[in-house]
């Protein structure tokens, strides 16, 4: 088949990108949680009939590359009509922990025509990702040390939460039900809907300018051109097996380190990854989901690409992952798994990057912080008269390369987010920030220094409940080609003149004036002192 012309081409993979990105801005401005708002804890796609990727927001790269499932199991469960729209979080199902609330709708170009002969199918699909800062569980902020899935909070397999454009208010009523601030999350989950809309009308839009045909066609040879480019950057790679493991510090319920292990075979311009050998689940929450494991690995490689790829399903289509069900990469109900995806796929993520060293030295990084180093906190705001609910991440140190030293206080890897600003944090809630720095001298040695974590406090103004989850408390991120390893995280909480170390992954009572302070990993280093780079 003849390849389109590739100015026209281009042109559609940025009105593609563009109505993903433009989704992801109404979300966020229309939004009521910090997490969203402010942090950018969300991700919006765009796909094809098939469901599969066209487009992506500049989001969450855990978001983004397990989208695909849940978009894949909303379109089994439900034949989706004009004015539809499927919600789900549940990992087992589609879903990566509970706090993230997935919204998947068809795009119609004939909603009337659909709704009379009730056989038509969408032309295209959108979905939302978001993370909501409480969805109920055992600890506020819904990412507890839990023992079980059903800890951690409710629990939505694909359900309808609009029929034929009308919400089903019933089901927003037991939604709202299971969760400490039911009106932060109503207009979260109304953002998303209004995100959806602004999605099926932009395609709306093109398809009236440009034709179905020709919409159609451009979107499969992104696909195709995404896949060709993959291609062409693993052959450039040596072939052969390459294998790495890395550890989690533990689970939060033993002390025993959790191990993940990964080979990586490359071969005539395809990739096979194999992730035998890593632990079982474990009875803690740092158990991630098949889609955890493509989603990193979806990011790693795509990192390989150094041309300026269309994020897209053909990035995937060259690469085999094998997540043996029943491991902590892949793991069965009921485990909880609320840290799988924000730790466990990061660690995934480092031990992705340690084997592909092995082939590229001069192209990957050493190990960043390796941890979202997350808190979520709440209990009952006496200055507002209402319950609250907090989540964020704190940033930390970037491993240097080959090309330079690594940045310091930044988001890394699989997570994208922002942090919250002080203004917005002690206008909304019961919390003061008493200090925010960078924490010199935190990352690793080396031809190219890590860079630098960062120190943040945090008092409380009011009692109540928090939890951390967070690693590289142990041992700190690996260095590559003779660099020192980033020095690992601390966690700490003052009480009057009382310090007491907590560990990486704790859930605690607060009361008023106490003090938390998360200390974060710097990156690794990269290359001998004595070396040139």
């Amino acid at each position: 088949m003849k390849r389109r012309d590739p100015i026209e081409l281009e042109l559609f993979r940025h009105l593609l990108v563009s109505i993903a990105e433009e989704m992801g801005a109404v979300l966020r401005k229309s939004s009521y949680s910090a997490n969203i708002k402010e942090r950018r804890d969300y991700s919006c796609a765009v796909y094809d009939a098939g469901g599969e990727t066209v487009a992506m927001g500049d989001h969450m790269p855990v978001h983004l590359g397990a989208m695909p499932l849940s978009v894949r199991h909303a379109r089994e469960a439900f034949a989706l009509g004009p004015g539809d729209v499927v919600i789900l979080n549940d990992p087992f199902c589609g879903g990566t922990h509970l706090p993230d609330i997935t919204a998947v709708a068809g795009v119609f170009l004939s909603a009337g025509r659909a709704r009379g002969c009730g056989a038509a199918k969408p032309a295209f699909l959108v979905a939302s990702r978001a993370h909501h800062a409480d969805v109920g569980g055992m600890s506020p902020g819904s990412m507890p040390l839990a023992r079980e899935i059903y800890q951690e909070g409710i629990r939505i397999p694909p359900v309808l939460l609009m029929r034929r454009g009308r919400l089903d208010a019933g089901l927003m009523r037991l939604v709202l039900a299971n969760v400490r601030t039911p009106e932060e999350r109503e207009g979260d989950l109304l953002a998303q809907l209004a995100a959806m809309r602004r999605g099926e009308a932009r395609l709306l839009e093109l398809v009236r300018k440009h034709g179905i045909e020709r919409v159609r066609l451009n979107m499969r040879e992104l696909q195709d051109y995404s896949e060709r480019m993959m291609r062409a950057a693993i052959r450039r790679l040596p072939e052969g097996a390459y294998r790495f493991e890395d550890y989690l510090d533990d689970d939060g319920v033993s002390a025993r380190p959790v191990k993940v292990a990964v080979t990586v075979t490359l071969k005539d311009g395809a990739a096979r990854v194999d992730f035998s050998g890593s632990d079982p689940q474990t009875e803690g929450p740092v158990n991630a989901n098949y889609a955890i494991a493509v989603s990193a690995t979806m990011y790693v490689f795509r990192c390989l690409v150094s041309e300026d790829v269309p994020y897209t399903a053909g990035l995937m289509r060259p690469i085999e992952v094998l997540a043996p069900a029943g491991t902590v990469v892949n793991a069965l109900p009921p485990a909880a798994m609320a840290a799988g995806n924000v730790e466990t796929s990061q660690r995934i993520t480092d031990v992705l990057l340690g084997a592909l060293a092995q082939a590229a030295p001069e192209r990957i990084p050493a190990a960043s912080s390796g941890t979202m180093n997350n808190l979520s906190v709440g209990g009952w705001d006496p200055i507002r008269g209402r319950p609250f609910a907090y989540y964020e991440t704190v940033a930390g140190g970037m491993g240097a390369s080959a090309r330079g030293p690594g940045q310091s206080a930044v988001h890394t890897h699989m997570t994208n987010s922002w942090n919250t600003p002080v203004e917005a944090l002690e206008h909304q809630y019961p919390l003061r920030l008493r200090a925010y720095s960078v924490r010199a001298g935190s990352g690793g040695g080396g031809a190219g220094r890590g860079g630098d974590g960062i120190v943040r406090e945090f008092e409380f103004l009011a009692a109540g409940q928090a939890t951390i989850l967070s690693d590289r408390r142990r041992r700190g991120p690996y260095g590559l080609a003779g660099g020192g390893d980033g020095q690992p995280g601390r966690n700490s909480l003052r009480r009057g003149r009382r310090v007491m170390p907590l560990s990486g992954k704790a859930t605690f009572e607060v009361r008023s004036g106490d003090v938390l302070r998360v200390e974060t990993p710097g990156g690794g280093g990269y290359g001998s002192r004595s070396g040139i780079m």
